[in-house]
């Protein structure tokens, strides 16, 4: 399962979900006020294997305790902030071009 952090707008949400990826966001989780390490926590707790973030710092944050979270893996998102019908187009298209290919322990960047 993959989840979308809090600062994600809930479009590739929809998205991913029509793509046959299982998927939830910590604003429907409650989790909007968890700090990344409580997040990544939760989240491995909860059976989710992706975390989709544009918050750069939980990749930094992540790395320094990724030994922890070996099976979980973190995808920054760094599409530029934009309006959610506008962002949801840019996301598309990029995925269209190459989906996201997580890997357990890893961080990358995406598109």
């Amino acid at each position: 399962m993959w989840l979308l952090d809090v600062n994600l707008p809930q479009g590739p949400l929809r998205l991913l979900t029509d793509l046959g990826i299982a998927c939830d966001s910590t604003i429907r989780r409650g989790w909007r006020e968890l700090t990344n390490g409580e997040l990544a926590s939760a989240a491995i707790a909860s059976g989710f294997e992706v975390i989709l973030t544009r918050d750069r710092e939980f990749g930094i944050a992540a790395s320094s305790v990724g030994p922890q979270w070996p099976q979980l893996a973190i995808v920054v998102i760094t599409i530029p902030q934009a309006r959610e019908s506008a962002y949801l187009e840019v996301f598309e298209a990029h995925w269209r071009r190459s989906g996201i290919a997580p890997t357990p322990g890893t961080i990358i960047e995406w598109p």
